[in-house]
């Protein structure tokens, strides 16, 4: 079995100068890079952003949970849970739901409003290109000051333990990430309290999708139903995009001839 790898941002370290930002729109082909970097927020063309709270800068992006709530609410199976940590999701599967984005308890997931075949969209943890062949995240390549750093998640946490032991003074005594929502395999540093840079507060230790299932174990007949009527919609809609586009590749023939 891999080891779980895993993603540590260092709040504290941090200099904003927006290396992890370009590296993952590059890495992503999310098309231009703005030069206001701090203005961006999270979207289908920015799968991590910088944000700058009064000169402490916060990175935003998938936390990839231990316990994905997006994973155990998706009904036709479009997010997985990697063996590595990665949280990635399929593309051809996705039935437009937005489940996920209504179950995420970090408010990562974004949706190609102006799509005409709309998507999720999210970081990946560079699953695809890089992690999944042993590569670090394009994030933690770019970064000149080990702000973000990506490995093993066991060894993250030593090293994310040890930044708060040898400088207290720095740093806020806690590490996002680890228990939060069951835990995650994105580990944050920082200055100050976590909810002062935008960070999901008070959520359970325990994982989010125990939950889930225990409210909907309630009413197995409306989750029934529900399943497969959305299965259904899912088969559907991808039977009307495959007609739709059969019926385009005739008319291009027949313009040809």
């Amino acid at each position: 079995m891999k080891s779980k790898k895993g993603i540590l941002f260092d709040s504290v370290l941090c200099v904003g100068c927006g290396a992890c930002y370009e590296a993952c729109k590059t890495e992503n082909d999310l098309g231009e890079i703005p030069e206001d970097y701090f203005k961006q927020r999270l979207s289908d063309k920015n799968f991590s952003v910088i944000e700058d709270y009064d000169g402490i800068y916060a990175r935003k992006l998938c936390m990839h949970c231990a316990e994905p709530t997006c994973v155990s609410v998706c009904p036709v199976y479009a997010i997985e849970k990697k063996e590595n940590g990665a949280v990635v999701y399929d593309a051809d599967k996705c039935m437009g739901c937005r489940y996920c984005m209504q179950a995420c308890p970090h408010n990562i997931p974004r949706y190609e409003w102006a799509s005409n075949n709309p998507r999720i969209r999210k970081c990946t943890m560079c699953y695809e290109n890089r992690t999944s062949k042993g590569l670090p995240t394009a994030c933690a390549e770019a970064c000149p000051a080990e702000a973000t750093l990506y490995g093993d998640l066991d060894e993250l946490k030593v090293i994310a333990r040890k930044r708060i032991e040898e400088n207290p003074d720095s740093y806020y005594p806690e590490i996002y990430g680890l228990d939060e929502a069951g835990g995650t395999n994105v580990l944050i540093l920082a200055s100050v309290p976590f909810e002062q840079l935008g960070y999901a507060p008070n959520l359970p230790k325990e994982g989010l999708p125990k939950l889930t299932k225990e409210a909907l174990d309630k009413i197995p007949g409306v989750v029934t139903f529900g399943g497969l009527f959305l299965g259904g919609m899912y088969w559907l809609t991808k039977r009307k995009n495959e007609i739709a586009k059969e019926k385009l590749v005739k008319e291009l023939d027949n313009n040809d001839k």
